[in-house]
């Protein structure tokens, strides 16, 4: 889920996110926390949805405890630089990771000897969900829904984008492939932009995105969206999800999010304060601003954010490793 912002926008605000360095000894419950600036490690670079969503809870946990939460971008290696130094840092609530789940989950299969534990190494303190992601066709195809774009695809052998191996649409060609007999070869890009690039030149006849890359497409006339993934995208609500079409998705239905993370072993009291507060934060009006215009949803609780974090990491974990993807 890549969703662009002017990163001004946010540096206007003083939004912030901060934490320490070093691993140590399990950090002793601090009852005054934070009493000095919070660093949060935003594992991608400036602009992305991960930037976007740091940035404006951090603005509002700055407000709410009185205490700077400073944004650090900090990318590379498909989030394992960020991972890499939040991992050794001290566990005192004062070093946080802000990456998205493609980082904890996708990366223990796609990357060889993943130099982190997402389940060891880190505590999951909330989840912001963004909308469905897209499925877009070429318009000269003429099908306007699923079903007519099986009946299209038929004996034919088609290409289509994914924005990475393992990516959700790669799980969508897959699934399309095995319930309908189709001849999908899923095309995999090192992001959205080359990907949407190639699709406007005409050599992919399919491709997921999600909603901010894809929109020029859309707008311009040059793709058809047939459908969403995972849930209804708020950009588009009438357009249906390709399980309420009749796709029967094993994993593909699992939206990507952007989570916030400690290092292991911070005090369980800190990390309930923290989660407390980043809830109070979808609810603050600025926050919720942000949200709207790139159809984020409000943090949510960290006892809910643990049990989606293990269900999604079991089922995303075995639906890749059936497509025999070998790490690199």
């Amino acid at each position: 889920m890549t969703i662009r912002l002017n990163r001004r926008t946010f540096i206007a605000s003083g939004a912030a996110v901060a934490g320490s360095t070093l691993l140590g000894a399990p950090a002793i419950s601090q009852a005054n926390w934070p009493n000095k600036p919070v660093r949060v490690v935003c594992s991608f670079p400036p602009g992305g949805s991960t930037d976007v969503a740091s940035r404006s809870y951090s603005e509002f946990l700055s407000r709410h405890f009185g205490q700077s939460f400073i944004v650090e971008n900090k990318g590379g290696g498909s989030g394992t630089v960020g991972a890499l130094d939040v991992k050794q840092a001290k566990p005192d609530g004062y070093t946080l990771m802000a990456t998205i789940s493609t980082a904890m989950i996708q990366n223990r299969v796609t990357i060889k000897n993943l130099a982190y534990d997402p389940e060891k190494d880190f505590e999951i303190v909330t989840i912001v969900s963004g909308s469905g992601g897209l499925i877009v066709v070429q318009p000269n195809i003429g099908v306007t829904n699923l079903k007519e774009f099986v009946e299209y695809g038929k004996g034919k052998k088609l290409s289509m984008g994914t924005y990475s191996i393992g990516s959700t649409p790669h799980l969508v060609a897959a699934e399309l492939n095995a319930q309908y007999g189709l001849n999908i070869e899923p095309i995999h890009y090192r992001g959205e932009a080359p990907m949407w690039s190639d699709f406007m030149a005409g050599s992919l006849q399919i491709a997921g995105g999600s909603t901010a890359p894809t929109m020029p497409v859309l707008e311009t006339g040059r793709g058809k969206l047939i459908a969403s993934i995972g849930a209804r995208n708020g950009a588009f609500p009438d357009v249906p999800t390709l399980n309420e079409q009749g796709l029967k998705s094993t994993a593909s239905h699992i939206r990507g999010y952007v989570g916030l993370w400690a290092p292991a072993h911070t005090p369980p009291d800190i990390l309930q304060k923290l989660s407390e507060a980043l809830v109070l934060g979808g609810k603050d009006p600025t926050v919720q601003k942000v949200a709207s215009q790139f159809y984020l949803e409000p943090a949510i609780p960290i006892a809910e954010a643990k049990k989606r974090f293990a269900s999604d990491s079991v089922a995303l974990i075995a639906a890749l490793t059936s497509l025999g993807i070998k790490p690199e």
